[in-house]
């Protein structure tokens, strides 16, 4: 028997028979094109600005409703905005400027110097940051992979030990269309990006991808597994469909 899609619309689906045309809006008065790219790997919709800095790119997952793509650009106007207002800066080597650590709003302060690591000043709820123009963003994007590979190998461990499972090794990426993956050889990756999230929410994706060492589905018998030890999961799915996109307009 042919699967049910199949015998629907024959062998190709009719969302991935053409491309999506792009949107314009206006922001503020000014019209801003969005291209609309299906990508058959893709897991959510991510939207970028392009590399030219007057246009915007979102990547739909292969079957997403031009309607909820819609619905997701109305909802980061704001994000639009303030990303076109920063890419319009004479001088783009500010002083300082605002990043999420751990769901915190913390302030950058670029120190100058050419040499130091970077620090976290808790009580002031800053981070100094040394480096060059052309340095100081990867020295933080470098700081920030650690941090995560920390929180994330933490994690990884405790889930591991609650639901009798094991893996051989953790690394940490800037994936673009996955939170994490576990491989057949029982190795987990995760985006870096999971950092600037609230802690319940590294916490809920690294259960996730534990739980499938177990389960390599999404049945009822994994949400079964992640649901027990993870009473936040519900809580956490709901913040990456709200903020998830937000994580990655982040360096």
């Amino acid at each position: 028997m042919l699967p049910l899609r199949q015998m629907l619309f024959g062998k190709k689906s009719p969302l991935a028979a053409a491309p999506v045309p792009p949107l314009s809006i206006d922001l503020d008065g000014r019209t801003v094109t969005v291209k609309l790219k299906r990508h058959a790997t893709a897991r959510r919709m991510v939207l970028r600005m392009a590399r030219e800095g007057e246009s915007f790119t979102l990547t739909l997952p292969k079957r997403q409703s031009l309607v909820s793509a819609k619905d997701f650009i109305e909802k980061s106007r704001l994000w639009m905005q303030n990303t076109l207002a920063h890419r319009g800066r004479k001088d783009d080597s500010v002083a300082a400027d605002v990043l999420l650590l751990r769901g915190e709003r913390l302030q950058i302060v670029r120190t100058g110097k050419s040499r130091g690591l970077v620090q976290h000043v808790v009580d002031a709820m800053e981070l100094h940051v040394p480096g060059s123009d052309e340095h100081w963003k990867r020295r933080l994007t470098d700081w920030l992979k650690t941090e995560a590979e920390k929180d994330l190998k933490t994690a990884s461990a405790a889930y591991a030990a609650k639901m009798a499972a094991s893996f051989r090794r953790v690394t940490v990426r800037d994936q673009q269309s996955r939170w994490g993956s576990c491989s057949s050889d029982r190795s987990l990756s995760y985006s870096w990006r999971l950092i600037l999230a609230p802690p319940h929410v590294l916490d809920y994706v690294a259960a996730h991808e534990v739980a499938h060492l177990r389960e390599m589905n999404h049945g009822p018998r994994f949400w079964r597994l992640v649901l027990t030890h993870c009473p936040h999961t519900r809580a956490a799915k709901q913040w990456l469909k709200q903020h998830g996109h937000t994580l990655h307009h982040v360096l």
